[in-house]
């Protein structure tokens, strides 16, 4: 049975730790703020190139595009995004037992030091590690899918995936798959669960587009930055799903560490007076041996 002292102490350690655990909190909380509102910013910008592309793309006639090719390699390469720490709940587990459903033959580009690890320990044939900020950046998402491409362009693999923890809520983040080259199977985005509408409401029901100065020239530009973007915007998703799951994660800590806290001060108290009880008792029978 633990002494007084011993209790004590423990409370004193789980109060430190509290300390150490809301202090987490609040800095994820204030980080989880600027990465939501930057995921969600860029949010409508991706979905409008969704809407152009999914539009532009069947109606180019023959025209095809490097990105738009197809090849039979037998192999497909993942990006996959994870958090540099951990202290964020499931998250990071939740994203690589996705990852730990590949092929084993998949190739690995990893952004993020638990994913590397992950690609590491379990012996995965890993291409390339880049890392990111708490605020991604442009930058950082062009190096990334430049690598990407240039690794499909060569024909060393038939397309490229990306694996992510998309943003949902504060309260909801969830690992997701989708496939990024070639381009000729463009996903919807989904907004709150809902796909969105591959017909963009300004452009109508017309069967041809005008391309100047030439169609070439246009999509040569516009899938490349569209490629870039959308590594971009996952950089942002997965983010805020970091920051957003940390801060969950460190205030139920900070809230289980309070309630230690409850339960070990009614065990010292409960432990306390029956110490009391005790000397009350051995004073009064040494009084009545005495008398």
């Amino acid at each position: 049975m633990p002494s007084t002292r011993d209790i004590r102490r423990r409370i004193k350690s789980v109060k430190n730790t509290a300390q150490i655990t809301k202090a987490m909190q609040m800095v994820a909380a204030s980080k989880m703020r600027r990465a939501q509102q930057a995921a969600l910013a860029g949010r409508p910008y991706t979905e409008l190139m969704n809407h152009v592309l999914l539009q532009v793309t069947g109606r180019v006639g023959d025209f095809k595009h490097p990105l738009m090719e197809s090849h039979s390699t037998g192999k497909r390469a993942v990006i996959v995004i994870s958090s540099d720490k951990g202290l964020a709940g499931a998250l990071n587990s939740n994203l690589l037992r996705e990852a730990g459903r590949l092929d084993k033959a998949t190739v690995f580009i990893t952004a993020g030091r638990k994913a590397s690890q992950f690609a590491a320990r379990t012996k995965r044939n890993l291409a390339a590690e880049f890392t990111y900020k708490d605020s991604p950046t442009f930058a950082e998402a062009r190096a990334i899918s430049k690598f990407a491409q240039e690794l499909f362009l060569k024909g060393e693999v038939d397309g490229v995936d990306i694996l992510y923890t998309r943003y949902f809520s504060t309260l909801v983040q969830k690992p997701e798959l989708r496939p990024l080259l070639p381009l000729t199977d463009l996903k919807p985005l989904t907004v709150n669960n809902q796909a969105v509408p591959t017909e963009p409401r300004d452009m109508g029901t017309e069967s041809e587009f005008k391309f100047e100065p030439d169609v070439a020239t246009v999509l040569g530009g516009l899938l490349p930055h569209y490629v870039n973007f959308m590594v971009f915007q996952i950089l942002l998703e997965a983010k805020a799903s970091e920051q957003s799951a940390r801060m969950v994660a460190m205030k139920n800590a900070t809230d289980n560490a309070k309630q230690l806290i409850k339960d070990l001060t009614l065990e010292y108290n409960k432990l306390r007076q029956a110490n009391i009880t005790k000397e009350l008792l051995e004073i009064t029978s040494a009084a009545m041996a005495m008398s």
